[in-house]
């Protein structure tokens, strides 16, 4: 087995996770804060790095049958979310390649910039 790179991101809001602080998306990839995951609140986006695919399953779910890849975070291994491979209700095909991030296993790391200034100050929140 290789060696493990994690990618880094940068924005006024990354997504990271809450065990391990591994960077996952950007707010700029966000698509909806308004999805249920297995735990509670989700967030659907459309890209996620530094995160495992499990195998395709099929799932039955308020929305119809998907097929999905569970996703662990590839730096401690928690369980974070899924990823859409197929929708079989047509209406559902835009989550198609798309990531559910479950709202329990990610925080938000912000950078806040004081006016004039090129540095910024980090900051983790709950959203």
């Amino acid at each position: 087995m290789g060696l493990i790179h994690k990618r880094y991101l940068s924005g006024a809001r990354v997504y990271i996770c809450s065990e391990c602080r591994t960077h996952f998306t950007t707010q700029e990839t966000l698509t909806s804060r308004n999805f249920q995951g297995v735990h509670g609140k989700a967030y659907l986006f459309k890209q996620a790095l530094n995160v495992h695919e499990g195998e395709e399953v099929d799932r039955m779910m308020q929305t119809g049958k998907h097929t999905v890849k569970d996703l662990s975070c590839m730096s401690c291994g928690v369980y974070v979310g899924w990823r859409y491979v197929r929708a079989w209700v047509e209406a559902q095909r835009y989550k198609e390649g798309q990531y559910i991030l479950e709202r329990q296993a990610i925080s938000v790391m912000s950078i806040q910039c004081s006016e004039g200034e090129g540095e910024g100050e980090v900051r983790e929140n709950g959203d």
